[in-house]
């Protein structure tokens, strides 16, 4: 068993229920989520170790975050208690061609405003085998930003595999200053996980011929900005899930991977995803997956077709965690997706 270490930020997620729009909802439903939570979430569910990093205010909901994470087996020992907020956000959840929208209440959340010496990283990574972040927290503030960089210098110092997840948020910040902060950072990085948007606007990598709108993906394209990534940066593996959404509720789902030491590039099997019950987390699993099977010691390609079982799982399931069991995942990706009834 080993054990991975995500940090980030951890919010209340207040959803409209049964697809309704905002202006129609008289009561939300409530559930904990984020980028690297999620992930940290995943790992813990198919048996590994998997500790979250983050700083939560000293209050009731603070409490009530760290819950949700313990209920599903996170370590939550080096949580920060600090700062004066849980961060929020509100999901309207679509439906066929309209799309689900989310709106922020995170400024001057608790991770947002806290700092290094909130931390103490040589204990937080002792015995730990893989970090993983994503582009989220740096856009949160620029002493979140500072604050992902101490980590990942500890973390490297400890000798652990890095993660990222690019994930752009343009409600968070500029694909300019996401360029000029994460690709310092990339000289860190062991694995870079991203979609096309992500690799285009916080690294500057564009596939050619590709419009995931009209549902147009052009393979080789990736496997051109994986080259230019991996000799640019040096990473070990270059990830890219690839989405075709024919409408909110309607979706093609598969993944690509370029191994940087022998050249290679695989496309994932493809998955059709219809009815989509809860979209947001998918790429988290993804990410989770992919992790948990490099963490088992699976080979790339192997590690690719978890993820993308994992991935295409969790959206079946409302709210941002994936519940799905290992047994579950390895039945899909061996090809059993009937969804007939188990008895």
């Amino acid at each position: 068993m080993k054990k991975l270490v995500t940090m980030g930020e951890i919010m209340l997620r207040l959803s409209t229920p049964n697809n309704e729009k905002f202006i129609q909802a008289d009561e939300f439903d409530i559930n904990y989520g984020g980028g690297e939570a999620n992930v940290a979430v995943s790992v813990a569910n198919y048996g590994h170790e998997s500790e979250f990093v983050t700083a939560l205010p000293a209050n009731e909901l603070g409490d009530c975050a760290v819950a949700a994470l313990r209920k599903y087996g996170v370590e939550t020992k080096h949580i920060a208690r600090c700062g004066e907020r849980l961060g929020i956000y509100y999901l309207e959840t679509g439906s066929a061609m309209r799309p689900s929208k989310v709106v922020y209440d995170r400024a001057h959340s608790s991770i947002s405003t806290a700092t290094a010496k909130d931390f103490d990283f040589d204990a937080i990574f002792e015995g730990a085998d893989w970090f993983h972040f994503t582009g989220i927290t740096p856009a949160l503030s620029d002493s979140a930003a500072q604050l992902t960089e101490e980590a990942l210098k500890a973390a490297k110092k400890h000798g652990l595999t890095v993660s990222v997840d690019l994930n752009f948020r343009k409600k968070l910040w500029t694909s300019e200053k996401a360029q000029k902060v994460m690709t310092g950072l990339m000289k860190y990085v062991d694995v870079c996980i991203g979609n096309e948007e992500d690799a285009e606007l916080v690294l500057g990598f564009k596939p050619a011929a590709t419009n995931v709108t009209s549902g147009k993906l052009n393979l080789e394209g990736y496997k051109s900005i994986f080259e230019q990534m991996v000799e640019k940066f040096g990473f070990k593996y270059a990830i890219s899930s690839l989405r075709v959404s024919h409408s909110a509720s309607d979706n093609g789902w598969s993944a690509c991977i370029y191994n940087g030491e022998t050249k290679e590039f695989y496309h994932s099997r493809e998955y059709r995803i219809a009815p989509i019950v809860d979209r947001v987390g998918g790429g988290d699993s993804f990410a989770g997956g992919v992790i948990c099977g490099f963490l088992d010691g699976k080979d790339f390609k192997s590690a690719l077709e978890f993820g993308v079982a994992a991935s295409a799982l969790k959206h079946t399931i409302p709210g941002d965690f994936n519940l799905v069991s290992r047994k579950e995942v390895d039945a899909l990706a061996g090809g059993d997706g009937s969804g007939r009834v188990q008895r």
